[in-house]
């Protein structure tokens, strides 16, 4: 705190190099955290162009996938919550992106499909998703993506 009439002494911040970590270096869900942390930073930056994010590219792909699928079946699938799911779903549909159809043969459900629109941004979302895991397969390696992903995996 300082005094009337002294001015306060800032420190500088530490960088990264010259904090000391202890043991969270050697803690799984501290590298876990921050991997997945730097991943969604790419994965935004390489979706700039069609302004997708982790989840909506996931929803959209399931959709394609599987046309007319319900809405609990994508939540169980992707391990999601009704209540976070409905307003990322009324955003895909708001950007014309997917649509709900009245579901057969049960009328209380619905069942999802993209559009037109939805299908071609996927597929330009999928040609930058290509690019952005071929940039970190250069960090990674062929042979390093292929065992990063079986031990993940291994987690879900």
């Amino acid at each position: 705190m300082s005094r009337p009439g002294v001015p306060a002494v800032r420190k500088k911040p530490r960088d990264r190099e010259s904090v000391r970590f202890g043991p969270l270096g050697d803690y799984l869900g501290y590298a876990l955290r921050r991997a997945q942390m730097a991943s969604v930073t790419g994965f935004l930056d390489a979706m700039k162009a069609v302004d997708l994010r982790p989840t909506q590219f996931a929803v959209l792909i399931l959709i394609q996938q599987n046309p007319g699928v319900r809405q609990t079946e994508v939540c169980a699938a992707l391990g999601l919550q009704k209540a976070n799911f409905v307003p990322l779903l009324n955003e895909l549909q708001r950007r014309g992106l997917a649509v709900r159809k009245e579901g057969v043969p049960d009328r209380r459900s619905s069942a999802l499909h993209l559009t037109e629109h939805g299908a071609a941004v996927l597929q330009r979302a999928s040609e930058l998703h290509t690019q952005w895991e071929e940039r970190l397969v250069a960090r990674l390696g062929v042979g390093g993506r292929e065992q990063l992903l079986e031990l993940l995996k291994k987690l879900m």
